[in-house]
């Protein structure tokens, strides 16, 4: 069986690494050994922030359908109920930039499901 010497995709391979942790403090972008730790760590703080994102952005919208909903005397969770009966599906981005960009727009929902509850 022929040897197999791996010095060339070995040195692609550390270059690769490197390449990824080009900015990290001291020896995190110097040596291999520490830069694959930190460049391993870096990617799974980077899927857990991909989860964190989609979280904060909905938590965002529900407040300020929340703070829109109050100003048409309604809380949020009799909203969504009174929306949900009326037949509308509008999910909470929409729902958000509605609040913000076109408020008579959101008052006619509140106002539609203030009527479906009552």
């Amino acid at each position: 069986m022929p040897r197999i010497k791996r010095a060339v995709n070995a040195v692609k391979k550390r270059r690769k690494i490197l390449k990824l942790a080009k900015g990290y403090w001291g020896r995190k972008s110097k040596n291999y050994r520490i830069a694959h730790e930190a460049v391993m760590k870096s990617f799974n703080y980077a899927f857990i922030g991909r989860k964190h994102r989609k979280r904060d952005f909905r938590r965002l919208w529900i407040a300020r359908i929340n703070a829109a909903a109050r100003m048409c005397d309604i809380s949020y969770s009799k909203l969504m109920h009174g929306l949900k009966l009326a037949g509308i599906n509008l999910n909470r981005k929409m729902l958000s930039e509605l609040a913000v960009n076109d408020f008579e727009a959101f008052k006619a929902l509140a106002e539609t499901a203030k009527s479906r509850i009552a």
